[in-house]
């Protein structure tokens, strides 16, 4: 098993760039193989979430050239893809996963999705029950209620779907098995969450229209593929941007960064807790909006979550329960149970290991109280297998009164591989 052990010091000092956005370098890889014609992609996750994403679409006959920054996609069209001799295993991306399950769902043929344990583990009825009203045929461990998934796809039709939950991973598989359907797709959603894949298709050329909450889709167009630049993880940049914050005397620069309204939940957050975080250099790319971010050491103060901003700020819980448990006061999150089947219950997972780190925390069934301005003490901590969990009990050790052994570390190469090699690099820049 492999462990990290963070040595309280810093500050933390220099520039950087983050890796590139997970969510949206899924969408990019999945949208150029069903484009007319080949594409670019700049700056693409090179995490194991996302390889897993283009392997599967290697098996699914698609030809892909990979650089160390760039990804080359020969899309087949919509009409191209062919059958796997094996299944394809998504590893522990839930992204990947459902979003592919999204495209199988719209092929004639045969095809099986696995993926980790902890994969294996994660809700698939909430993307399986809209695919079986289109059409396709799904088979799954509990019903089709956990993966493996076992599709015999093709002769989709579009359905209105609302769902029960607001999430960008429903959202996105129905979008996809929708460039498949006969008719129109509408789906709509209790609040919006990302709209990664609504600027991606529009990018491209494919017809949506956006009415709040609501996005309607006309099945089976034909789009030419189009380069695309993927920004840098606003969720891998935040990690930073706290650590800034709370580690005295610090500065960093985060370059490119992705700042989609849906994503930047977290840096309206951290302002209003009082952060110095300020953007630099506004502009948009590929139909996302990018900037460079300066974040500076400054006091923190509690602050109150409710329910219509967790999704705006979904990837960033672990690391923002660190922004408060150093904060002045308290902090209290409700409405936040689709935290409960992440990569882990990150409710669960995050109040112990805080617990651990002697964080006054209470959990409760949607969220957490939580009493800031601690000390954190210097132990070992666990990751439960969850890579931002990992990263941010990473950066609560920064601030401890002693060194932080984390176990289980492994799993921040789904996302992050030079994590621990960008937090020495600014802190070798420090002294």
């Amino acid at each position: 098993m492999s462990t990290l052990t963070i040595t309280p010091q810093g500050p933390l000092r220099g520039t950087l760039q983050v890796p590139g956005d997970k969510s949206i370098t899924h969408r990019a890889l999945l949208a150029s193989a069903l484009a007319e014609g080949s594409a670019t992609i700049t700056g693409y996750c090179r995490g194991e979430d996302c390889l897993n994403t283009l392997h599967a679409l290697q098996m699914l006959g698609i030809n892909v050239e990979v650089e160390t920054d760039t990804v080359r996609v020969w899309g087949k069209g919509l009409g191209g893809l062919t059958e796997p001799v094996q299944p394809l295993d998504c590893g522990n991306a839930g992204t990947g996963l459902r979003l592919l399950a999204g495209v199988l769902a719209g092929q004639p043929f045969f095809s099986i999705l696995t993926g980790d344990d902890s994969l294996r583990r994660r809700p698939m009825g909430r993307i399986v029950n809209p695919l079986r009203m289109m059409g396709a045929a799904i088979q799954g461990r509990k019903g089709g209620e956990l993966a493996p998934l076992a599709i015999q796809g093709g002769a989709l039709r579009g359905i209105e779907y609302q769902s029960p939950v607001s999430s960008a991973q429903i959202k996105s598989a129905v979008l996809f098995a929708g460039l498949f359907a006969e008719g129109e797709t509408r789906f709509s959603e209790p609040l919006q969450s990302r709209d990664h894949t609504e600027r991606m298709f529009r990018y491209l050329g494919i017809p949506l229209e956006i009415d709040g909450c609501r996005v309607v889709l006309k099945g089976r167009p034909t789009y030419a593929a189009k380069d695309l630049s993927v920004p840098g993880d606003l969720s891998a940049a935040a990690f930073f941007l706290v650590g800034a914050t709370l580690v005295p005397d610090s500065e960093v620069r985060i370059d490119n960064v992705g700042l989609n309204p849906a994503r930047t939940g977290i840096l309206d957050i951290l302002g209003e807790m009082g952060a110095d975080i300020r953007i630099v250099n506004p502009r948009e790319e590929a139909g996302e909006p990018v900037g460079d971010l300066v974040a500076r050491t400054a006091p923190l103060r509690g602050v109150t979550i409710e329910a219509a901003r967790v999704p705006k700020m979904i990837d960033e819980f672990p690391i923002f329960c660190v922004a408060a448990a150093l904060a002045q006061g308290r902090t209290v999150v409700t409405g936040a149970e689709e935290l409960r089947v992440k990569e882990t219950d990150r409710i669960r997972t995050m109040a112990a290991e805080l617990t651990t780190l002697n964080v006054p925390i209470q959990e409760t069934p949607d969220g957490f109280i939580l009493e800031g301005g601690a000390s954190i003490k210097g132990g070992t901590c666990m990751s439960h297998g969850d890579h931002r969990v990992a990263m941010a009990l990473a950066i609560a050790a920064l601030t401890g009164d002693a060194p932080t052994t984390i176990l289980d570390t492994g799993c921040i190469a789904t996302s992050f591989p030079d994590f621990h090699d960008n937090l020495l690099e600014l802190l070798t820049i420090s002294h």
